[in-house]
């Protein structure tokens, strides 16, 4: 009888045989610094000074367009694979450098026992790559995760039995090498190492259940595994409000004083959520469902008079946020991108994120609410047209700015909330100028309007209207929203979970301010003679980092017209004359130094952290009480990035509470616009 022949094996997967094949060339690398030694010989006919190790993750140098990009924008030398590319600047911050300018360092094969956690080593935070393969290592330190920068990494050969879970914060790496130890188990925690292309595991005696899915399919499904079953880690500590007036000024206002909560926060919507681009978040934490909880509770504890968001669909607004927070007392203005206008598609329609501003009913009414949509704006002015520029770089981009005026129903006093989120691509800095500088023009335009309008007619309490002014009995008619009969909001009748900290009856130890919630007589309303008076309020993902062209503009009012923001294009007067506004605005985090914020980061992914989003505020009419505090720090050094478990979204919500500044009396009861005449009430209110 003829045997047959004995069945062949199934062929090895592309990804093991490579992984194969990189095994057998560490292990021909057992002699003390092979790899310095064979670069240096690679590198004898090159006449240098002194000769580096060869960098293999070296990243092309970036194209001449982007040597063009200012120092002052965020992360200007970047590429196009940062993981928040589609809502955050996509360049990475400069790596650490070391005089040298070297960053590779050979320590392989040179008997090393022991790595002690205060070596000089764990201070190279320039380094790329790092072979301390073929030595006596029995343990690795925890320390070893401040080499941040790393990309290759190579532990094989020695005695290793564990890996300490703090290497999950080498999120650079692209190539770790185990080979030939004694590993048993990956930590969980390596689940953030989301551009890791090869995990060397091979003469490992690793749990058959993760050599399988590597071998199967490769180290990606490995870090997937990891990353979806890591445990939960510890939430961090509240984040602490900042007071930022003192005790005594605290005790001296007066109980009449008026307050302004605000909440911005971009929310990361839901199409820019992926995977791809946030690789180090377990997918069910990136979920939209998951997410939007988080955001919903966030913002109905914190219980702002007035809630700016950015990225929020116009599904996720409909469909939840629209429904949630009306429940809550909440009314709201919103409106898309403008591309929205233009899509047939309804579905595609409906991901389109734009702003929204809720604002408390109870406590202000809407009197007038604007869009701007700045290519359509940039088109209306007269130096833009016919500018290459302009069409080049600025109209296509459909970037909108929203601004709201507003009356406090009780006080009668004003208030303009503007919500924004300029473009993050940091080749388009002087694009981002340009948007800033037409939405601060839109809103000096809208005050100079608000202003014009006379004080409302207050109902008395025997449901008689008294003019504010000079308390004359009129009749007036209400909506129903406004209803005479019904008494003034108290910070008593809602539910404290919608409060912000200074009108809690039992402040708690960290919250800004403590008011009186007790009923006051209704004071006049004030009487506005300038749009300069009227309290402003700025708020939005700015996506632009102190220090540069949009910060020093919106803090100081003016801008040279040569500034290197706007990159040599030309845009009229802009570029002409240079940038100015009359509104006055502060950073609500800044500190004493105009450049410098309270807050170390409101942007936080794996390669990129920093400040973006600001509550700005015209300081003339308008004081901070307290801004929200940082996260725990002890939490963010533990933490590869946003979002994560406890933070739904790549930005942290800010907060900031204001006191109003009455305007200066006056005997003036009525203003007179441009044409000499004097202006009747507004048909808004």
């Amino acid at each position: 009888m003829n045997q047959g022949s004995p069945a062949s094996a199934p062929p090895l997967a592309q990804h093991w045989q490579q992984q194969l094949l990189k095994c057998e060339i560490v292990r021909q690398s057992r002699s003390p610094h092979h790899r310095a030694r064979a670069s240096a010989m690679a590198s004898r006919t090159v006449a240098k000074s002194a000769i580096p190790i060869t960098n293999p993750n070296q990243n092309p140098k970036p194209p001449p367009e982007e040597l063009l990009l200012s120092d002052s924008s965020p992360l200007a030398n970047g590429n196009a694979s940062h993981p928040s590319s589609t809502v955050a600047p996509i360049a990475e911050p400069p790596r650490p450098r070391s005089e040298t300018m070297w960053t590779s360092l050979d320590m392989g094969g040179v008997g090393i026992k022991n790595l002690p956690p205060n070596s000089g080593l764990f201070s190279f935070t320039f380094l790329a790559n790092l072979y301390l393969n073929h030595n006596g290592l029995h343990a690795i330190p925890p320390e070893i995760a401040q080499l941040r920068n790393l990309e290759l990494l190579d532990l094989s050969g020695n005695a290793l039995t564990t890996l300490p879970p703090e290497m999950g914060m080498l999120v650079s790496l692209k190539e770790f090498y185990l080979f030939d130890n004694q590993i048993m188990s990956i930590p969980p925690e390596f689940g953030t190492l989301h551009q890791l292309q090869t995990l060397g595991i091979e003469g490992n005696p690793l749990d058959n259940s993760l050599k399988n899915l590597v071998t199967k399919d490769g180290t990606p499904a490995l870090i997937a595994f990891l990353r979806d079953s890591c445990p939960v880690p510890t939430p961090p500590q509240s984040r602490a409000w900042i007071p930022l007036i003192t005790s005594a000024e605290q005790e001296a206002l007066p109980t009449s004083t008026e307050t302004i909560s605000v909440v911005c926060y971009n929310i990361l919507c839901q199409r820019a959520a992926t995977v791809r681009l946030y690789g180090y978040t377990p997918s069910w934490a990136l979920s939209w469902d998951y997410r939007r909880e988080l955001i919903l509770s966030e913002i109905l504890a914190h219980g702002a008079d007035f809630i700016c968001l950015q990225e929020v669909d116009v599904t996720s607004y409909e469909d939840y946020f629209l429904k949630h927070l009306s429940d809550a007392g909440y009314e709201s203005v919103y409106w898309p991108k403008s591309r929205a206008k233009t899509m047939s598609n309804e579905n595609e329609r409906r991901y389109v994120d734009g702003l929204a501003t809720f604002f408390r009913a109870d406590k202000y009414q809407l009197i007038e609410k604007h869009l701007i949509e700045f290519s359509a704006v940039a088109m209306q002015r007269e130096d833009f047209k016919k500018t290459e520029d302009m069409f080049n770089r600025v109209l296509g981009k459909d970037h909108i700015g929203t601004v709201c005026a507003f009356e406090n129903r009780e006080t009668g006093s004003r208030v303009m909330v503007a919500n924004v989120h300029i473009l993050w691509d940091p080749r388009f800095c002087d694009v981002k100028l340009v948007h800033v500088a037409l939405m601060v023009e839109e809103v000096e335009k809208m005050a100079e309007r608000f202003v014009k309008l006379p004080p409302r007619l207050w109902p008395e309490t025997n449901g008689n209207v008294v003019d504010g002014v000079d308390g004359i009995a009129e009749l007036s008619s209400f909506s129903s929203s406004s209803d005479p009969s019904s008494p003034p909001p108290t910070s008593s009748s809602l539910p404290s979970s919608s409060l912000p900290p200074s009108t809690l009856s039992s402040s708690p130890p960290t919250s800004p301010l403590s008011r009186l919630s007790a009923r006051r007589q209704r004071p006049k309303p004030p009487i506005y003679t300038s749009a300069s008076q009227i309290p402003l309020i700025f708020c939005g993902d700015f996506n632009s980092i102190p220090g540069s062209g949009v910060y020093d503009f919106l803090s100081t009012g003016t801008l040279k017209k040569d500034h290197p923001d706007f990159m040599g294009h030309v845009y009229g007067k802009y570029t002409g004359d240079g940038l100015k506004s009359w509104l006055g605005l502060k950073s609500a985090s800044s500190a004493s130094s105009p450049s410098l914020e309270l807050l170390p980061t409101t942007n936080y992914v794996s390669s990129f952290s920093g400040v973006l989003d600001y509550i700005w505020y015209s300081s003339s009419s308008l004081s901070v009480n307290a801004v929200l505090g940082e996260v725990d720090p002890v939490y963010m050094n533990k933490c590869v990035g946003f979002p994560n478990v406890h933070f739904p979204s790549d930005h942290i919500c800010i907060m900031a509470e204001f006191q109003v500044k009455p305007p200066k009396e006056t005997t003036t009861t009525t203003t007179t616009g441009k044409d000499g005449h004097g202006h009747g009430h507004s048909p808004f209110l």
